[in-house]
């Protein structure tokens, strides 16, 4: 197996790029990508620090939930594991990448761009759900937005009612954050934690009155 490292070797596998792959990219946000994600419930938001380490969060909530305009979009910080390493990337690099999908549809939206947090009371007041305002906005100006092809969505099947895996196919995630954390036993890194194999039934109680 043969280790590729340069373009021009890539590019002798792939061609380049031409026609509407190219064409089709933006600068900002047209009426379809604003439809796109005024009816999408969920994105990714890449980031990378300032070494170049990559990280992929999901973001998700009632359609809409993104405010979207031709030039920038606005997304709630809902609350979290307090990790914080999409918000600490954006720090350090101010970049973000999106992903907006949009349930039954096998297209997404990929949008790039600049990026900055904020926290004032007016803006976070917006997007408040029963009273409870999100700590943060994260505002994404934007600098290049597309549509993707559904080929990986069409092979991977991932709307496929018939394809859909039982959640019974894997154990809990209580049972599986204990043996992951249980195997970390014998290192020095970070404070001893336990774990307890809590069902998935008493996790997802638990999350829903944290939603916001």
């Amino acid at each position: 197996m043969a280790e590729i490292r340069d373009e021009d070797a890539l590019r002798r596998l792939y061609g380049h790029p031409g026609g509407r792959s190219v064409a089709k990219q933006l600068d900002r946000l047209d009426r379809h990508c604003l439809d796109f994600i005024a009816l999408s419930p969920f994105v990714l938001i890449a980031t990378a620090d300032a070494h170049g380490a990559a990280d992929v969060s999901p973001r998700g909530d009632l359609p809409g939930f993104v405010a979207a305009r031709a030039h920038d979009l606005l997304i709630p910080d809902r609350p979290g594991n307090n990790r914080l390493d999409s918000l600490t990337n954006i720090l350090a690099t101010g970049r973000v990448g999106l992903l907006f999908l949009v349930p039954g549809v096998d297209e997404t939206l990929r949008v790039n761009g600049r990026a900055a947090i904020h926290d004032d009371a007016e803006l976070t007041a917006r997007f408040a759900v029963g009273g409870k305002a999100p700590r943060t906005v994260l505002k994404v100006e934007v600098e290049e937005a597309y549509l993707h092809c559904a080929k990986a969505f069409m092979r991977s099947r991932l709307w496929d009612v018939e394809a859909q895996v039982a959640r019974s196919s894997l154990p809990t995630m209580g049972e599986m954050l204990r043996d992951q954390i249980a195997g970390k036993s014998g290192s020095t890194s970070g404070p001893s934690v336990v774990v307890e194999a809590e069902s998935q039934e008493a996790m997802v109680e638990r999350y829903r009155a944290i939603l916001y």
